[in-house]
């Protein structure tokens, strides 16, 4: 509709633009109908006679001769007719323009007035902000459709790959089983990444906050004192929990300080349960499936403002918003899932957290994977026993209380938690029964059997108390407060709670059930905290002990310490490459070149060019091949490899130092195993080299005697290279001569003999024909065969050309050394007759270019490696060595042995021992 009403706009426009010029038109024939009245028209008469008399003289008369008016009058008539021409011309334009305008907004008005009402589109859409938040509703709905759509195809995809393989048939579900450990490979290294790119965020926020707090000091410009901040009491026993969480140690001795262990069935409401303890639901949340997939410690503490924070994270989420509950949640299901690695289901692992508010008892909870009795499809096989190990190992500390969790919806015949606590506990002297979803429990199921869960009269497992509580109304988007408002109104007007007085008061609620467990906790590290001292204070003398013998003359250093020493030393080599002289450069970037480049220059240009006619043509056309395709990416490469063998020498030299530690060597090696690998030369270095060797390459006259000089003695060195090559390759293919066979008792077989028949024979030709072509000729062939045939030989033809190859070349070896003999004092006699001369010199002229083009890009590749290629190196070394730091895995695998292992248990027990001091002291002041 919109454009009928522009298409019908744009006619209209047009009609009275039209109607606008027709209306100037006759508004000037209607001035000149004016003009010309008869009244008009004498009054003037006298000027038009006028006119025609200044017309007369202006042009002059003929017959009388040229007469010239006065020069003021005819200028002043001049402008006369100027200004009268000027007016009438305004006349015309006002009018057309007065009309044309008029008409203009006549038919506007008109078109306007037969346009359909659009009034009530104003009622019908929304105005002003409104229509932003409209807009914004249709972007969410849109991402939402199209979530959803991705999802869709996803499982359409996923169902259309299990049919396509047919999961009934064993191999299909290989097939399967194998796509999935691709996708789960994937999704490993995707949380990788996430995990990275989390520290390197982390990072530079605590750098930014210090940046800000030095700009806040010096824009105050007062001087500030660190004060030490007094940490309390739990968050100090946290700490050595933490410190034992990562303390492996090959004696008898385990942690056994006190904690409270959270154990049930999968989906019991153990998570729930401590959310209601600590007032904030953190953890994430699935319907069904297994959530916890890796033990989280939960460090409680009264504090003035809810939050959270991770051990190992600086950022604090405010419990109070909805945002940062949801990115808690999030953050805490990625930690999850990037612990588990290679297959497995759950992690041994121990995310750790800290939550501090009004009220909250001060205990450390750590919250376990829920038992399960079947497994699915998605999990590890070995999930159900990994489990069960996990919290066996939990439980199995003696002074751990096990707060066990019973589901009271479900028959309690059907709880395997009840068993693993009895075997753990059987006395039942540190565990907490609790007893959810009670409220459902009131509806399902007999109330005397309730009753008798929580006298501890239906399992034969003991406790020291047992506890009912409500953890939700089935909704996932209630408030810890709104939970707990339910459970009080709940516990209020129970019958089943209120009946007979069996149960009492202090046995429900969450309140009292955080209260209990902290008042036992305290309790229980009050009476254990001393021991476990005393043992860590014997096991550090044992260690300090075992040190001193061992290792007398070394302090103890960790992994952190020897990586960062070994850190030192490699970024000291790196500064010792850029140190190296240019000469050094030199000539190890011309060896590597050579070495790269002789056997394409002897086997592609100088060997094809002797066989030819026009030797300097070949030469010229294979040279310029050569430059414009393989040999600037080989001179790059040869480059890449001389700065590699720089800096892989530079390490080894250092080893033979006196002050060299040898538990570095692995970890050298593989940091610049790992760099040289990321390392590239910069691709417009290949550019750049190819016009420089083009350019190079015209150049074919030899400019002095030295160069003449140095171009004759390359060719000989290459040519006797390659004649000790050849010379090998006849040895073996010849067998050892008679004085070897004589002194080193060496027979020859039966080929070497008939090899040697054919060498004799081709030995004939070339002394015949010392000029002679690389190829035999048929008759060659032929009469070669005939000859060995008279000695009972029978060869073919194949084995004759397969002697010959190293014959011919060792034949054209020696004549090429000859002929560079020969110039040797040729180089005058070239300069005066070039390429006519009678001695043959184009081998050493094809050399000199050679030599030449070596030296240049020798030269440019040396420039490179100074100005770029060693910074870039030395970026790539620190960016390894950064990666590597963070890697503990790896540097555990590097950094090993036993002086490593028993440092970083020294070193531990010793951390452990100090911080347990310190808690105690602290624990005996509180008293």
């Amino acid at each position: 509709m919109l454009r009928i009403y522009q298409n019908t706009y744009r006619r209209t426009a047009r009609k009275a633009v039209v109607y606008s010029t027709k209306v100037a038109c006759c508004n000037h024939s209607t001035l000149s109908r004016i003009t010309s009245h008869p009244r008009r028209q004498q009054d003037n008469g006298s000027s038009r006679s006028h006119q025609r008399h200044e017309e007369f003289l202006l042009a002059g008369n003929p017959a009388r001769g040229w007469q010239m008016p006065p020069p003021s009058r005819g200028y002043g008539m001049l402008v006369v007719r100027i200004l009268r021409g000027a007016l009438k011309l305004r006349y015309i334009v006002l009018g057309g323009a007065i009309g044309g305008g008029v008409s203009l907004s006549k038919k506007y008005e008109d078109w306007k007035d037969g346009l359909p009402d659009f009034k009530w589109l104003e009622d019908a859409m929304p105005q002003g902000e409104r229509w932003s938040q409209f807009s914004r509703n249709l972007i969410e709905v849109g991402s939402l459709v199209k979530n959803a759509i991705d999802v869709a195809k996803d499982d359409l995809k996923a169902k259309t790959t299990v049919a396509a393989l047919g999961i009934t048939s064993d191999e299909s579900r290989k097939k399967y089983e194998k796509l999935q450990s691709q996708v789960e490979t994937l999704q490993t290294e995707i949380m990788n990444v996430q995990i990275k790119y989390q520290k390197e965020l982390e990072k530079m926020e605590k750098e930014n906050r210090e940046l800000r707090q030095q700009y806040l000091i010096l824009k105050s410009n007062k001087k500030t004192t660190a004060k030490k901040i007094k940490k309390s009491l739990i968050d100090m026993y946290s700490e050595v929990l933490d410190e034992l969480s990562g303390y492996d140690t090959g004696y008898t001795m385990a942690d056994h300080l006190p904690r409270v262990v959270v154990v049930g069935d999968q989906s019991s409401g153990k998570t729930s349960v401590l959310e209601s303890i600590a007032k904030a639901r953190i953890f994430p949340r699935g319907s069904g499936e297994m959530m916890t997939r890796a033990p989280v410690k939960v460090t409680l503490a009264e504090g003035p403002y809810h939050v959270a924070q991770f051990r190992d994270s600086d950022r604090e989420y405010d419990l109070t918003k909805e945002s940062d509950l949801q990115e808690l949640r999030r953050d805490v299901e990625f930690r999850m899932k990037a612990s588990v690695r290679g297959g497995k289901t759950v992690s041994n692992e121990v995310i750790s957290m800290t939550v501090k508010g009004p009220g909250l008892q001060r205990m450390v909870l750590v919250d376990l994977p829920g038992i399960i009795s079947t497994m699915t499809v998605d999990m590890a096989s070995d999930t159900k026993d990994s489990i069960h190990q996990m919290t066996k190992h939990y439980m199995s500390n003696p002074n751990a209380i096990i707060l066990c969790i019973q589901d009271g919806s479900v028959d309690a015949e059907r709880s395997n938690v009840t068993d693993l606590v009895m075997q753990c506990d059987p006395l039942g002297r540190r565990t907490i029964f609790v007893l959810t979803k009670v409220d459902l429990a009131e509806e399902l199921a007999d109330p005397d059997r309730i009753r008798k869960i929580l006298s501890g009269k239906l399992f034969p497992m003991k406790a020291l108390g047992y506890y009912a509580v409500v953890t939700g109304r089935g909704r996932k988007d209630d408030s810890i407060d709104a939970i707990r408002q339910y459970e009080e109104d709940f516990f209020k007007n129970s019958k089943l709670f209120h009946r007979r007085g069996v149960i009492m008061p202090h046995q429900v609620t969450s309140r009292n059930l955080s209260l209990a467990v902290s008042d036992r906790f305290w309790k229980m590290v009050r009476e254990t905290i001393e021991q476990q001292a005393d043992a860590f204070k014997a096991t550090r003398f044992n260690l300090e002990t075992e040190w001193k013998n061992n290792f007398p003359r070394l302090r103890e250093s960790g992994r952190d310490e020897l990586f960062d020493k070994a850190k030192g030393e490699i970024l000291d080599e790196v500064v010792t490459l850029s140190q190296i002289s240019a000469k050094k450069w030199d000539d190890a970037l011309n060896a590597k070149l050579w070495e790269k480049l002789s056997n394409y220059v002897f086997e592609t240009i100088y060997l094809p060019a002797a066989q030819s006619d026009s030797f300097n043509t070949m030469v010229d056309i294979k040279l310029r091949q050569w430059a414009e395709q393989a040999l600037p990416a080989k001179s790059v490469e040869a480059g890449w490899e001389a700065l590699q063998l720089e800096f892989i020498s530079l390490m080894e030299r250092s080893k033979k130092t006196q002050d060299h530690d040898g538990i570095f060597d692995q970890l050298k090696s593989a940091v610049v195993d790992e760099a040289i690998r990321r390392h590239s030369w910069e691709d417009k270095a290949i550019d750049m080299l190819r016009v420089i060797q083009l350019n190079t390459l015209e150049d074919r006259f030899v400019h002095d005697k030295q160069e003449w000089d140095s171009a004759v003695k390359f060719l000989e060195t290459s040519v006797n290279a390659k004649l000790v090559q050849t010379e090998e390759t006849l040895a073996q293919m010849f067998g050892p001569g008679p004085m070897r066979r004589f002194t080193h008792w060496q027979y020859l077989t039966q080929d070497q003999q008939k090899r040697r028949g054919v060498k004799n024979e081709l030995d004939k030709i070339l002394k015949n024909d010392t000029k002679h072509l690389p190829t035999l000729t048929h008759d060659e062939l032929t009469t070669v065969r005939k000859n060995l045939q008279r000695d009972n030989v029978d060869v073919d033809t194949d084995y004759i050309r397969q002697t010959w190859f190293p014959v011919y070349r060792k034949h054209f070896l020696q004549q090429a050394l000859q002929r560079a003999k020969d110039c040797r004092k040729a180089y005058y006699l070239y300069t005066q007759q070039g390429a006519e001369c009678e001695i043959s010199c184009s081998d050493v002229v094809l050399f000199w270019r050679i030599q030449q083009v070596i030296k240049i890009t020798g030269n440019a590749l040396r420039q490179q490696v100074i100005n770029r290629e060693a910074r870039r190196l030395d970026k790539e070394i620190k960016a390894v060595l950064d990666e590597f730091s963070d890697d503990e895995e790896k540097k555990g695998y590097l950094l090993t042995g036993k002086r490593v292992l028993l440092a970083e248990e020294l070193i531990k027990v010793r951390q452990i021992q100090e911080k347990l001091e310190e808690f105690i002291n602290s624990l005996n002041q509180e008293k």
